[in-house]
């Protein structure tokens, strides 16, 4: 597939943006700053702007190549597919209605453009924070677990509304053009070296990661997961939970349980260490198989089991 991927250059993004293109796809990257990887080209693109982002998508990747003097022509749509990825990645990090207004913004200009051009596959980031527990004002548990995509989204924190109303946006796009637009809610996003840096901290505290349902996204599954959603046509509006499979901490999913969520309901059995975060759906519809754990880098505390 010829790949309008936005936000390559983010701490998700430089990695699912590569692994696509190592997967044989063709990737331009749409950033304000480049990637500067060997197999994806990256394209200056102010996604606020919807004159930039129509300009963009609807310019020729096979120009890319600025060695070849004879380029193919392009037919058709210029892209076959869209990641949206980019954004203001959380709260705090510019002020409130600055990361609303431009996360929703770059949003709708990116699904504008894309079904206006006749792009039929968008695949975009939402988030965990959707459902109203990770950046909450003071503790808040899930109405029930495990969670999975039909639990009620209602955030408090600006990042989070961005996310949802997005989803609102995306929805609305697909009921009025009919491509399919899936959207990934993804956990906290963890890449490999992070294991031996951070996790030991929450293997010593689980408390540390009650905010992420205690779960995490290894981002080279997260690679995976887009990849399958890209290779996965003809679900219409569908929204993805996106995790491993396993939880981020050594005490058990019972012990999480017990000890965290006193009151919530638990509505099916769950494993010795099965990810609070569901993802059942991702698994049946689009094929998703979690290859990677913490447990692999690191000795489980709690030795063999």
């Amino acid at each position: 597939m010829r790949i309008f991927f936005t936000g390559g250059s983010g701490k998700a993004g430089h990695h699912v943006a590569p692994y696509l293109a190592s997967q044989g796809h063709q990737v331009t990257n749409a950033d304000l700053t480049p990637l500067g990887h060997p197999e994806v080209t990256d394209l200056q693109v102010d996604l606020t702007d919807a004159g930039q982002v129509y300009s963009a998508m609807a310019g020729t990747p096979t120009m890319a190549d600025l060695d070849d003097p004879h380029p193919a022509a392009s037919t058709g749509s210029a892209y076959d597919a869209v990641v949206h990825f980019a954004a203001i990645p959380r709260i705090l990090l510019a002020p409130d209605a600055t990361t609303f207004a431009t996360n929703i913004l770059a949003h709708y200009n990116v699904l504008e453009a894309a079904t206006r051009l006749g792009i039929r596959k968008v695949v975009f980031a939402s988030s965990e924070t959707a459902y109203g527990v990770c950046f909450a004002q003071g503790e808040r548990k899930p109405l029930y677990v495990p969670v999975d995509e039909e639990h009620p989204v209602v955030p408090q924190d600006s990042y989070a509304m961005s996310k949802v109303a997005g989803e609102v946006v995306a929805r609305s796009f697909q009921a009025r053009t009919g491509v399919d637009v899936y959207g990934l809610r993804i956990n906290n996003v963890i890449e490999p070296h992070e294991y031996t840096e951070t996790f030991p901290a929450f293997l010593a505290d689980p408390s540390l990661r009650r905010r992420n349902f205690f779960a995490y996204i290894d981002v080279r599954d997260l690679g995976q997961m887009t990849l399958r959603a890209l290779e996965t046509d003809g679900l219409g509006f569908e929204i993805f939970n996106v995790a491993n499979a396993d939880t981020s901490v050594a005490a058990t999913t019972r012990e999480i349980i017990d000890t965290f969520y006193d009151g919530v309901e638990v509505r099916r059995e769950v494993g010795r260490d099965e990810t609070l975060y569901s993802i059942d759906k991702a698994r049946d519809l689009l094929g998703y198989v979690p290859q990677h754990s913490w447990r692999d880098v690191l000795d489980d505390p709690r030795g063999a089991v």
